[in-house]
Protein backbone atom coordinates (compact mmCIF):
# COMPACT_ATOMS: atom_id res chain seq x y z
CA UNK A 1 0.00 0.00 0.00
CA UNK A 2 1.34 3.42 -0.97
CA UNK A 3 2.47 5.58 1.92
CA UNK A 4 0.93 9.05 2.11
CA UNK A 5 3.24 11.95 2.99
CA UNK A 6 3.05 13.54 6.43
CA UNK A 7 1.39 16.94 6.82
CA UNK A 8 4.39 18.96 7.91
CA UNK A 9 5.97 22.18 6.78
CA UNK A 10 8.99 21.76 4.44
CA UNK A 11 11.35 23.32 6.99
CA UNK A 12 10.24 20.88 9.72
CA UNK A 13 10.82 17.91 7.42
CA UNK A 14 14.21 19.27 6.35
CA UNK A 15 15.33 19.64 9.98
CA UNK A 16 14.31 16.09 10.82
CA UNK A 17 16.11 14.77 7.74
CA UNK A 18 19.33 16.61 8.65
CA UNK A 19 19.23 15.25 12.21
CA UNK A 20 18.73 11.72 10.96
CA UNK A 21 21.58 11.91 8.44
CA UNK A 22 23.89 13.51 10.98
CA UNK A 23 23.27 10.66 13.42
CA UNK A 24 23.77 8.16 10.61
CA UNK A 25 27.54 8.75 10.83
CA UNK A 26 27.58 6.47 13.88
CA UNK A 27 25.96 3.65 11.91
CA UNK A 28 28.48 3.98 9.10
CA UNK A 29 31.27 3.26 11.57
CA UNK A 30 29.69 0.67 13.85
CA UNK A 31 26.64 -1.02 12.23
CA UNK A 32 26.22 -3.94 9.86
CA UNK A 33 25.08 -3.25 6.32
CA UNK A 34 21.56 -4.42 7.12
CA UNK A 35 21.32 -2.11 10.10
CA UNK A 36 22.56 0.73 7.94
CA UNK A 37 19.92 0.03 5.33
CA UNK A 38 17.14 -0.17 7.92
CA UNK A 39 18.26 3.08 9.52
CA UNK A 40 17.99 4.85 6.14
CA UNK A 41 14.35 3.88 5.60
CA UNK A 42 13.06 6.87 7.63
CA UNK A 43 15.39 9.13 5.65
CA UNK A 44 13.91 7.85 2.41
CA UNK A 45 10.41 8.56 3.72
CA UNK A 46 11.38 12.02 4.87
CA UNK A 47 12.95 12.87 1.53
CA UNK A 48 9.74 11.89 -0.25
CA UNK A 49 7.71 13.88 2.25
CA UNK A 50 9.91 16.90 1.63
CA UNK A 51 9.43 16.68 -2.13
CA UNK A 52 5.65 16.34 -1.76
CA UNK A 53 5.52 19.29 0.64
CA UNK A 54 7.07 21.73 -1.85
CA UNK A 55 3.69 22.27 -3.49
CA UNK A 56 1.44 24.37 -1.21
CA UNK A 57 -1.28 21.71 -1.18
CA UNK A 58 1.13 18.79 -1.71
CA UNK A 59 0.67 16.95 1.57
CA UNK A 60 -3.11 17.04 1.23
CA UNK A 61 -3.56 15.57 -2.25
CA UNK A 62 -2.66 12.33 -4.03
CA UNK A 63 0.55 11.65 -5.93
CA UNK A 64 -1.32 11.89 -9.22
CA UNK A 65 -2.77 15.27 -8.28
CA UNK A 66 0.69 16.51 -7.25
CA UNK A 67 2.08 15.47 -10.63
CA UNK A 68 -0.72 17.29 -12.43
CA UNK A 69 -0.29 20.40 -10.28
CA UNK A 70 3.41 20.49 -11.14
CA UNK A 71 2.81 20.05 -14.88
CA UNK A 72 0.19 22.81 -14.85
CA UNK A 73 2.68 25.24 -13.36
CA UNK A 74 4.94 24.75 -16.40
CA UNK A 75 2.83 24.10 -19.54
CA UNK A 76 4.91 23.83 -22.69
CA UNK A 77 8.16 23.31 -20.78
CA UNK A 78 10.22 20.13 -20.75
CA UNK A 79 10.00 18.37 -17.37
CA UNK A 80 12.48 15.70 -16.24
CA UNK A 81 11.13 12.46 -14.87
CA UNK A 82 13.28 12.96 -11.78
CA UNK A 83 11.41 16.19 -11.05
CA UNK A 84 8.11 14.33 -11.21
CA UNK A 85 9.47 11.63 -8.92
CA UNK A 86 10.40 14.26 -6.32
CA UNK A 87 7.04 16.07 -6.22
CA UNK A 88 5.08 12.82 -6.55
CA UNK A 89 6.87 11.18 -3.65
CA UNK A 90 6.62 7.79 -5.41
CA UNK A 91 8.79 5.85 -7.83
CA UNK A 92 5.87 4.71 -10.05
CA UNK A 93 5.26 8.20 -11.40
CA UNK A 94 5.19 7.03 -15.06
CA UNK A 95 2.05 5.03 -14.37
CA UNK A 96 0.37 8.06 -12.82
CA UNK A 97 1.31 10.16 -15.85
CA UNK A 98 -0.34 7.59 -18.10
CA UNK A 99 -3.48 7.74 -15.95
CA UNK A 100 -3.55 11.52 -16.29
CA UNK A 101 -3.25 11.15 -20.05
CA UNK A 102 -5.64 8.24 -20.64
CA UNK A 103 -8.22 8.62 -17.89
CA UNK A 104 -8.21 12.38 -17.37
CA UNK A 105 -7.35 13.64 -20.85
CA UNK A 106 -4.33 15.81 -20.08
CA UNK A 107 -2.11 16.22 -23.20
CA UNK A 108 1.17 15.05 -21.70
CA UNK A 109 3.77 14.07 -24.32
CA UNK A 110 6.50 11.60 -23.46
CA UNK A 111 10.06 11.86 -24.72
CA UNK A 112 9.74 8.60 -26.64
CA UNK A 113 6.70 9.77 -28.59
CA UNK A 114 8.06 13.28 -29.17
CA UNK A 115 11.26 11.98 -30.73
CA UNK A 116 9.46 9.47 -32.93
CA UNK A 117 7.22 12.24 -34.19
CA UNK A 118 9.95 14.83 -34.62
CA UNK A 119 9.90 14.48 -38.40
CA UNK A 120 6.31 15.73 -38.27
CA UNK A 121 6.39 18.12 -35.35
CA UNK A 122 9.89 19.56 -35.54
CA UNK A 123 8.96 22.37 -33.16
CA UNK A 124 8.85 19.88 -30.28
CA UNK A 125 12.13 20.12 -28.38
CA UNK A 126 14.36 17.09 -28.47
CA UNK A 127 13.40 15.13 -25.38
CA UNK A 128 15.08 12.29 -23.58
CA UNK A 129 13.03 9.17 -23.01
CA UNK A 130 12.57 10.15 -19.35
CA UNK A 131 11.29 13.65 -20.08
CA UNK A 132 7.75 14.95 -20.51
CA UNK A 133 5.87 18.00 -21.73
CA UNK A 134 2.32 19.21 -21.05
CA UNK A 135 1.53 20.64 -24.48
CA UNK A 136 -1.27 22.89 -23.18
CA UNK A 137 -3.07 23.52 -19.91
CA UNK A 138 -6.31 22.07 -21.23
CA UNK A 139 -8.17 18.92 -20.20
CA UNK A 140 -9.94 16.84 -22.85
CA UNK A 141 -12.90 15.23 -21.14
CA UNK A 142 -13.64 12.96 -24.12
CA UNK A 143 -10.19 11.40 -23.97
CA UNK A 144 -11.18 8.36 -21.90
CA UNK A 145 -13.78 7.34 -24.49
CA UNK A 146 -11.30 7.87 -27.34
CA UNK A 147 -8.65 5.77 -25.63
CA UNK A 148 -11.15 2.91 -25.35
CA UNK A 149 -11.83 3.16 -29.08
CA UNK A 150 -8.10 3.39 -29.71
CA UNK A 151 -7.63 0.11 -27.88
CA UNK A 152 -10.24 -1.66 -30.03
CA UNK A 153 -8.74 -0.34 -33.28
CA UNK A 154 -5.22 -1.22 -32.13
CA UNK A 155 -6.25 -4.83 -31.53
CA UNK A 156 -8.01 -5.15 -34.86
CA UNK A 157 -6.74 -6.32 -38.22
CA UNK A 158 -5.17 -4.14 -40.87
CA UNK A 159 -2.05 -2.12 -41.50
CA UNK A 160 -0.77 0.61 -39.21
CA UNK A 161 -1.80 3.26 -41.72
CA UNK A 162 -5.34 1.92 -41.99
CA UNK A 163 -5.69 1.76 -38.21
CA UNK A 164 -4.58 5.38 -37.94
CA UNK A 165 -7.03 6.41 -40.65
CA UNK A 166 -9.89 4.57 -38.95
CA UNK A 167 -9.11 6.38 -35.71
CA UNK A 168 -8.99 9.76 -37.41
CA UNK A 169 -12.29 9.11 -39.19
CA UNK A 170 -13.96 8.24 -35.90
CA UNK A 171 -12.80 11.59 -34.51
CA UNK A 172 -13.26 14.07 -37.35
CA UNK A 173 -12.59 17.63 -36.22
CA UNK A 174 -11.28 16.55 -32.82
CA UNK A 175 -7.81 17.09 -31.44
CA UNK A 176 -5.87 13.83 -31.50
CA UNK A 177 -2.61 13.66 -29.58
CA UNK A 178 0.56 12.00 -30.78
CA UNK A 179 0.34 9.68 -27.77
CA UNK A 180 -3.02 8.39 -29.01
CA UNK A 181 -1.68 7.81 -32.51
CA UNK A 182 1.35 5.97 -31.21
CA UNK A 183 -0.90 3.72 -29.15
CA UNK A 184 -3.26 3.01 -32.07
CA UNK A 185 -0.22 2.08 -34.16
CA UNK A 186 0.81 -0.52 -31.59
CA UNK A 187 3.74 1.60 -30.35
CA UNK A 188 5.61 1.16 -33.64
CA UNK A 189 8.10 3.93 -34.30
CA UNK A 190 6.84 4.80 -37.80
CA UNK A 191 3.43 6.06 -36.66
CA UNK A 192 4.38 9.65 -37.55
CA UNK A 193 5.53 8.69 -41.04
CA UNK A 194 2.32 6.74 -41.66
CA UNK A 195 0.28 9.71 -40.47
CA UNK A 196 2.14 12.01 -42.85
CA UNK A 197 1.57 9.54 -45.71
CA UNK A 198 -2.16 9.75 -45.09
CA UNK A 199 -1.92 13.47 -45.82
CA UNK A 200 0.73 13.66 -48.54
CA UNK A 201 0.06 10.41 -50.41
CA UNK A 202 -3.56 9.61 -49.67
CA UNK A 203 -4.94 13.13 -49.62
CA UNK A 204 -6.61 13.19 -46.20
CA UNK A 205 -6.86 16.75 -44.75
CA UNK A 206 -4.87 16.12 -41.56
CA UNK A 207 -3.45 19.30 -40.08
CA UNK A 208 -0.95 20.07 -37.33
CA UNK A 209 0.63 23.20 -35.95
CA UNK A 210 3.18 23.05 -38.76
CA UNK A 211 0.77 22.07 -41.51
CA UNK A 212 -2.27 24.29 -41.46
CA UNK A 213 -3.19 25.61 -38.01
CA UNK A 214 -0.55 27.48 -35.95
CA UNK A 215 -3.02 27.70 -33.04
CA UNK A 216 -2.80 23.96 -32.40
CA UNK A 217 -0.47 22.87 -29.60
CA UNK A 218 2.56 20.75 -30.39
CA UNK A 219 1.92 17.05 -30.86
CA UNK A 220 -1.75 17.48 -31.85
CA UNK A 221 -3.40 16.38 -35.11
CA UNK A 222 -6.84 17.12 -36.54
CA UNK A 223 -8.65 15.50 -39.46
CA UNK A 224 -10.55 18.56 -40.72
CA UNK A 225 -13.05 16.69 -42.90
CA UNK A 226 -13.96 13.09 -43.58
CA UNK A 227 -13.12 13.68 -47.20
CA UNK A 228 -10.22 12.42 -49.28
CA UNK A 229 -8.71 14.55 -52.03
CA UNK A 230 -9.66 13.56 -55.62
CA UNK A 231 -7.87 10.34 -56.52
CA UNK A 232 -4.82 10.40 -58.69
CA UNK A 233 -1.62 8.42 -58.90
CA UNK A 234 0.20 9.74 -55.82
CA UNK A 235 2.24 6.57 -55.39
CA UNK A 236 5.76 6.93 -56.73
CA UNK A 237 7.57 3.61 -57.36
CA UNK A 238 10.28 3.01 -54.81
CA UNK A 239 13.01 2.64 -57.44
CA UNK A 240 12.08 6.01 -58.94
CA UNK A 241 11.97 7.58 -55.47
CA UNK A 242 15.49 6.38 -54.71
CA UNK A 243 16.73 7.53 -58.11
CA UNK A 244 15.43 11.05 -57.48
CA UNK A 245 16.88 11.28 -53.98
CA UNK A 246 20.25 10.02 -55.15
CA UNK A 247 20.22 12.52 -58.02
CA UNK A 248 19.44 15.31 -55.53
CA UNK A 249 22.30 14.22 -53.26
CA UNK A 250 19.85 13.08 -50.55
CA UNK A 251 19.00 16.66 -49.63
CA UNK A 252 16.09 19.08 -49.84
CA UNK A 253 16.22 21.13 -53.06
CA UNK A 254 14.11 23.99 -51.70
CA UNK A 255 16.11 27.12 -52.34
CA UNK A 256 18.44 27.65 -49.36
CA UNK A 257 17.45 24.54 -47.37
CA UNK A 258 19.67 21.60 -48.37
CA UNK A 259 18.45 19.48 -45.42
CA UNK A 260 19.96 17.25 -44.04
CA UNK A 261 23.38 18.44 -45.20
CA UNK A 262 25.82 17.88 -42.35
CA UNK A 263 23.53 15.49 -40.49
CA UNK A 264 23.60 11.72 -40.28
CA UNK A 265 21.95 9.41 -42.78
CA UNK A 266 19.20 8.65 -40.24
CA UNK A 267 17.77 12.10 -41.02
CA UNK A 268 17.06 10.99 -44.59
CA UNK A 269 13.73 9.77 -43.22
CA UNK A 270 12.64 13.43 -43.22
CA UNK A 271 12.95 13.58 -47.02
CA UNK A 272 10.07 13.14 -49.47
CA UNK A 273 9.64 13.24 -53.24
CA UNK A 274 7.36 15.92 -54.70
CA UNK A 275 5.70 16.23 -58.12
CA UNK A 276 6.85 19.49 -59.72
CA UNK A 277 3.75 19.37 -61.90
CA UNK A 278 1.12 17.56 -59.88
CA UNK A 279 -0.15 14.33 -61.32
CA UNK A 280 -3.74 15.54 -61.18
CA UNK A 281 -2.67 18.33 -63.57
CA UNK A 282 -0.94 15.96 -65.97
CA UNK A 283 2.41 15.50 -64.27
CA UNK A 284 4.11 12.11 -64.47
CA UNK A 285 5.94 9.89 -62.01
CA UNK A 286 9.13 10.20 -64.06
CA UNK A 287 12.28 11.40 -62.30
CA UNK A 288 12.30 14.51 -64.52
CA UNK A 289 9.04 15.64 -62.88
CA UNK A 290 10.10 14.83 -59.33
CA UNK A 291 12.21 16.65 -56.78
CA UNK A 292 13.45 15.88 -53.26
CA UNK A 293 12.07 18.01 -50.42
CA UNK A 294 12.21 17.82 -46.65
CA UNK A 295 8.83 17.20 -45.08
CA UNK A 296 8.43 20.83 -43.95
CA UNK A 297 9.06 22.34 -47.39
CA UNK A 298 6.94 19.65 -49.02
CA UNK A 299 4.03 20.80 -46.89
CA UNK A 300 4.88 24.45 -47.60
CA UNK A 301 4.90 23.77 -51.34
CA UNK A 302 1.39 22.33 -51.26
CA UNK A 303 0.14 25.01 -48.90
CA UNK A 304 1.52 27.92 -50.95
CA UNK A 305 0.55 26.46 -54.31
CA UNK A 306 4.01 26.70 -55.86
CA UNK A 307 3.82 25.33 -59.43
CA UNK A 308 7.34 25.84 -60.74
CA UNK A 309 10.78 24.87 -59.48
CA UNK A 310 12.85 25.99 -57.69
CA UNK A 311 10.71 28.41 -55.65
CA UNK A 312 11.85 32.03 -55.46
Amino acid sequence: MARRPTREAPEDIRSRLIDLLTNFAIHLQNSSIREQVRELIPANHLLRDLGASLLPEGNQISARDRILAYFRRFPGLVIDGDEIMVVAGISEYARRIRELRVQEGWPIISGVTANEGSDEETIIPKLRSDQYLLSEDRQDRDAAFRWNRANLIRRGDGSVRNKLLNYFRENVGKRITSEELRYVAGDVTEWARRTRELRTEEGWPIITRNTGDPSLPVGVYVLERDEQAPPHDRHIPELVRREVMQRDNWSCRWNGCNWPHGYGSSDHRFLEVHHVLQHVHGGTNDASNLVTLCNLHHDETHRSGVSGWPPI
